[in-house]
């Protein structure tokens, strides 16, 4: 009986999302957008982003780059300065927070403590007056949808981390969101519950059909959730593109540095980035017209399969060169002190732009 109970419920909860969202009508547009807390406190300097519907869209940057207040000016929890944020055709701009399509999955979860599994993820919908059995019922469907149904009546100090995370994001889902907006959701949880529970939630975007917008100041988080990475930096958007175009092609050398594994290198074509594992190391002047420099090794740190060589060039610029090499193509006669010539293809420069300044505009009286 509680299978076919169940099964009805998940009947229930996927006419209500067919209904709910519109596979066609989920595009998330933002538009000059902007959030100024004072004349000289600039969090979000007018930015514009297109996130196309069902798509999975990780806002990256370090600490202050203007993310969350992104995030949160989408919500409906931020006033937005001035611009517009664009939700499936519709301005919600000025739209209130539950009434704008989207719910938010915050970073400590939020679930109330006094409230069991159930409850918790069935609570917008109390407030919305819907009757015990029918919130009850579908909320039943969602904890089943994230595998927490044996945990319906569990209090949140009886979860785990990711059991926690579970029970907040069918919360989110409570309320048949058209864009689920995702606040660091992975940053409490241990490395190893950490890669499990990033590939459910592609799992669940992709099963459900919905926009993502998730923000991470984690690299490695964004390239392997995101269909469009988006790098911010003092409140502007540096970069947009795929995890490939953007970890591989850098348009910035702050794009460059925050992704790591690139080296900044001065050359006669000018500024470029190279990636580590792109760089050869050659104890002769290697042959060709290839670009190359000399440079001195520093040090040689084992790392299992492969190994990071350290190297200070020999040019005016004496920023360190990083190469990673496989175990197998580092030689053991190499030793530090020595010069060595390093190499890499044309097509593996990427020429870097100085990467977009704040407008810093004056606020509007």
């Amino acid at each position: 009986m509680q299978f076919n109970q169940t099964a009805v419920a998940s009947k229930l909860l996927s006419s209500h999302m067919v209904s709910a969202t519109n596979p066609k009508n989920n595009t998330l547009e933002l538009v000059a957008l902007s959030k100024h807390y004072s004349a000289t406190s600039i969090a979000v300097d007018s930015i514009d982003l297109k996130v196309p519907t069902n798509h999975y869209c990780c806002l990256l940057g370090p600490s202050g780059c203007g993310k969350t207040s992104t995030l949160r000016m989408v919500a409906g929890h931020e006033v937005v300065t001035s611009g517009d944020i664009i939700l499936g055709g519709r301005n919600i701009t000025d739209a209130g927070a539950t009434d704008r399509g989207t719910a938010m999955m915050f970073q400590s979860y939020a679930l109330f403590p006094h409230l069991n599994s159930l409850d918790n993820v069935a609570f917008s919908l109390k407030m919305r007056g819907v009757a015990k059995a029918e919130r009850h019922q579908r909320a039943m469907a969602l904890l089943e949808r994230v595998a927490m149904s044996q945990y319906a009546q569990r209090f949140p100090a009886e979860l785990s981390g990711g059991q926690q995370q579970r029970i907040a994001l069918a919360r989110a889902l409570i309320m048949q969101p058209r864009v689920l907006l995702l606040d660091e959701p992975l940053s409490a949880l241990d490395p190893f519950l950490r890669i499990q529970m990033r590939a459910e939630l592609r799992h669940w975007q992709k099963e459900l059909g919905l926009t993502f917008i998730h923000v991470t100041h984690s690299q490695e988080e964004a390239m392997a959730l995101a269909d469009t990475m988006v790098v911010m930096n003092h409140g502007r958007i540096e970069q947009t593109g795929s995890p490939q175009q953007v970890f591989s092609q850098p348009s910035s050398e702050f794009v460059a540095r925050f992704m790591g594994g690139h080296n900044i290198l001065h050359t006669s074509a000018g500024l470029v980035a190279v990636r580590s594992d792109k760089i050869s190391v050659s104890s002769d002047l290697p042959a060709g017209s290839q670009p190359h420099l000399r440079a001195s090794l520093i040090d040689i740190e084992y790392q299992g399969s492969f190994s990071l060589l350290s190297f200070a060039p020999e040019t005016d610029h004496k920023e360190p060169v990083s190469v990673m090499l496989p175990e197998a193509q580092v030689s053991s006669s190499w030793s530090a002190g020595h010069t060595y010539h390093l190499q890499w293809a044309e097509a593996d420069s990427h020429p870097l732009g100085t990467g977009l300044q704040p407008r810093r505009s004056p606020i509007a009286a």
